[in-house]
């Protein structure tokens, strides 16, 4: 065996005892002195690190916020088809995204270890699943329309979703691209880059939607499909800059990341195969919860079906400040997971959760006050069911504020487990929170007890807040002491 080959394999070798020790069976770590960091530091350690990232998932949902603003002015049937198409688009989409999210927490232990060969072979193998996801998943958006016909949906809405998904579905690809090189990016401390890139694709996004979906500015008047058009363009000219930035920035040419990438690394391919595909079955599951809830709030109405995925994209936006600082999480542990630090592990979930809870408490106050004032910001008044859509909205507003705190700790305790790479318990816990009570309960609320719309969403409450609590569990006991 050459030199290079067995110091790969030490490394390896290291990376998993490291994981074995901090994680999988509670192991006390290694017996290396290590001055513990104050709390101070750590909240500002991840700080540092989650406020861009927090940015940019705040500017990428405001992407999607702007295609729902601009297709509930366009029309009330573009709107609802917009909802459910999306919708469709992302529960696929997280799906193979867990590819690119194991790429994560997986160079965030190397980096610890100090293995960067490592880190440019889980990367590369984590591109090449994402590549292999979005070219296998593209029929299913070919024939969607089929499939939304078969979940329920009206004639109108399939029809139009599926002139969607057929275009949107040509971003997959550069989409989980992206995906999986914002967190190399993310790992190795270039956080600033991802929220400057995602910042101008929301600004391009603007502009392409405008353009394409009213036929302004001498384009053509293309409706829901000028949306998923703009969508693609965003999607491809992100992955390309993430691309380029990877490659070529100057601290990070030591990984050579497309050294060689057409090469074949089946030991890396399997090994963020078995971790990305239980992350991206865990968030299928979360997104499966209000995917299901939207095909069922196409049941009760359009009208109600529009509510709901305008208070949706409001709570999403609070969402991704959690997302944000759950990343940063995942990051830390998996740093000091690396190395061996559990002190810093402890410290660095306690402080990450505590952050995540007062700004969980903010939103809180905000959604019980404001209501409808946020949903009147998605809505043309002059449209005809304007005011249906604002007063159901409304109402949906006020539950939302009640899960508010399940949803947010439940994706904080995802990403910390994710930080000590413990993925298959997670996605079993999440799979029987959502689908075995959250579902259930949803159907049980709304069209037996015909609590309909509310009802919908008490179930959400349900899952999400049992998820969080049984997921926290999990972490905080399996911890070395």
């Amino acid at each position: 065996m050459s030199c290079r080959r067995l110091a790969a394999a030490i490394h390896r070798l290291m990376i998993k005892s490291s994981l074995s020790s901090c994680a999988a069976d509670a192991a006390t770590p290694a017996a290396v002195p290590v001055t513990p960091m104050p709390l101070a530091a750590h909240v500002r350690a991840t700080l540092v690190l989650g406020l861009p990232l927090v940015g940019s998932h705040l500017a990428q949902i405001a992407l999607h916020v702007t295609d729902t603003v601009l297709l509930g002015w366009y029309g009330t049937a573009e709107l609802a088809a917009g909802v459910i198409s999306t919708s469709t688009f992302f529960i696929l989409f997280i799906l193979g995204a867990g590819f690119g999210k194991a790429v994560m927490p997986m160079v965030a232990t190397a980096l610890g270890a100090g293995a960067d060969d490592q880190v440019r072979r889980d990367t590369r193998m984590g591109l090449w699943l994402s590549i292999l996801f979005g070219v296998a998943i593209y029929p299913v958006l070919w024939f969607s329309g089929a499939l939304l016909l078969a979940l329920g949906q009206t004639e109108e809405v399939a029809r139009l979703g599926q002139q969607y998904m057929r275009i949107a579905g040509l971003g997959m690809i550069p989409a989980l691209i992206s995906m999986t090189l914002t967190s190399f990016l993310s790992s190795t401390g270039r956080t600033a880059v991802i929220l400057w890139v995602t910042l101008i694709g929301v600004g391009l996004n603007l502009v392409l939607n405008q353009a394409l979906i009213f036929g302004r500015w001498g384009a053509p008047e293309l409706g829901i499909r000028g949306s998923a058009v703009a969508t693609v363009a965003v999607q491809s000219a992100g992955a390309l800059a993430f691309a380029i930035y990877a490659a070529r920035a100057g601290a990070l040419r030591r990984f050579r990341l497309f050294s060689r990438f057409w090469r074949p690394d089946w030991p890396a391919f399997a090994q963020v195969f078995r971790l990305g595909a239980p992350i991206g079955l865990t968030s299928l599951a979360e997104g499966g919860l209000f995917h299901a809830s939207a095909v069922m709030m196409g049941w009760i109405g359009t009208v109600q079906l529009g509510a709901h995925g305008i208070a949706l994209e409001a709570t999403a936006m609070a969402f991704m400040v959690h997302l944000g600082l759950s990343s940063a999480a995942t990051i830390r542990i998996g740093n000091a997971a690396g190395a061996g630090d559990g002190r810093a592990m402890r410290d660095a979930g306690l402080v990450a959760v505590t952050i995540s809870a007062f700004f969980g408490v903010a939103v809180v106050a905000l959604f019980l006050a404001l209501p409808g004032q946020i949903i009147g910001l998605f809505v043309d008044a002059g449209k005809a069911d304007a005011a249906g859509i604002i007063a159901f909205g409304t109402k949906l507003m006020a539950v939302a504020a009640l899960f508010q705190m399940g949803d947010a700790q439940q994706a904080m305790a995802l990403g910390l487990l994710r930080g000590v790479q413990d993925t298959r318990v997670p996605m079993w816990i999440a799979a029987f929170s959502y689908w075995v009570v959250g579902v259930p309960v949803s159907y049980l609320l709304a069209f037996p007890l015909g609590f309909g719309g509310i009802g919908l969403w008490l179930g959400l409450a349900t899952g999400l807040f049992l998820a969080a609590a049984l997921l926290m569990w999990r972490f905080w006991s399996r911890l070395p002491r």
